[in-house]
């Protein structure tokens, strides 16, 4: 019977949300975590009406979109959860999720901290980990040295990352993603995601 049990208990696959304030690292602690165990792991997309970045691939950083694009998904219902993210959209398709979890893997997602609160009420069982520096002041640096926005993008950005540090408390867990220190951060992840596999009581993951 407890041969039984635990075999039930591990067959269910995680849903891992990795969040925080913009430029704490998410994108970089999550590819991290999931090459660390690639055969353990799916990283669910989010989709953007956002332009890509110089070094972002369309389908591996985000899915980049058009805005009558992302308007057909939200009128088919096919994102998760969908918001307005420093003017632009961004949202998490459903298909890519069933994909994954029908995959039986580990299912890793990175969104900003509004997105984050949506999925805890859409799936209460869903793994929130809020990533944060060691400082304000850390973090404010950090967007700074991105060069990647206007004065008036930088400060929205600074202003409304106070304010997501805030919300720190509505997470399971939080890490610390200090510089050059990010295999501290990845160990820390793998470590919540093993002691949740070991929960008595795990349940699916239902969409």
């Amino acid at each position: 019977m407890v041969d039984a049990l635990l075999y039930e208990r591990r067959n269910y696959p995680l849903l891992i949300v990795i969040s925080g304030p913009s430029g704490v690292g998410k994108d970089t602690i999550a590819r991290l975590v999931i090459e660390s165990r690639a055969e353990a792991f799916s990283f669910v997309v989010t989709a953007t009406t956002r332009p890509p970045r110089p070094d972002e691939v369309d389908g591996q950083d985000y899915i980049f979109l058009s805005s009558d694009q992302f308007a057909e998904m939200i009128e088919n219902n096919e994102l998760l959860e969908y918001a307005i993210v420093y003017n632009d959209y961004k949202g998490i398709p459903k298909q890519q999720i069933r994909d994954a979890l029908a995959s039986g893997r580990d299912v890793i997602m990175r969104v900003d901290v509004q997105g984050a609160a949506t999925i805890r009420k859409l799936i209460p069982n869903a793994i929130t980990i809020f990533l944060t520096t060691n400082s304000e002041e850390e973090l404010v640096d950090r967007l700074r040295e991105r060069k990647s926005e206007t004065s008036e993008g930088l400060n929205l950005r600074i202003a409304t990352a106070r304010q997501e540090m805030k919300r720190i408390h509505e997470f399971d867990y939080w890490i610390v993603n200090a510089e050059e220190q990010q295999e501290t951060a990845v160990h820390q992840i793998l470590s919540i995601i093993t002691a949740a596999h070991c929960r008595i009581n795990q349940r699916p993951i239902v969409l």
